[in-house]
């Protein structure tokens, strides 16, 4: 499998006004004020509030459980910025002896190392095989099941 069957590039960007509510405390005001009023003129756009570098931007689904504890879950939508420089701390997109995974960069001792968020899985020593970061996942999107 090739990285472009896995990754594909964000879109130029499409904005859909979304309502974003502003709240408001009112004091001193008698009556009382229309509910639709804290939504007038404020939207969400989701590509502005996630996408910080849309040229250097993609989504990945996420399959498995190996990062549950860093709130990452099966089935779950990453935001992945390729032009972050990896640190230490960082959730990162790699490839590694030609899988793609995600996990934390961490530097033990003085060797840097991908851990799980799942004890069932052993850290990674980045320096023993072929590793490629793809880039650092700036956003987690998980939905509920409805």
């Amino acid at each position: 499998m090739r990285p472009s069957d896995i990754f594909q590039p964000h879109p130029a960007p499409t904005y859909h006004a979304l309502p974003h509510p502003l709240a408001t405390i009112r004091a001193g005001i008698s009556g009382f004020p229309s509910p639709a009023e804290d939504y007038v003129g404020r939207t969400l756009d989701l590509n502005e509030r996630l996408v910080k570098r849309p040229s250097a931007t993609f989504f990945m689904t996420v399959t498995g459980d190996s990062m549950e504890s860093f709130g990452i879950q099966d089935g779950d939508i990453l935001v992945v910025d390729r032009s972050v420089n990896a640190r230490p701390g960082h959730i990162v997109v790699a490839l590694v002896d030609g899988e793609v995974i995600v996990k934390r960069y961490e530097i033990l001792g003085r060797r840097p190392y991908l851990s799980s968020g799942n004890d069932r899985y052993a850290p990674i020593p980045v320096s023993d095989r072929d590793c490629q970061m793809w880039g650092v996942v700036r956003s987690v999107i998980h939905e509920y099941s409805v």
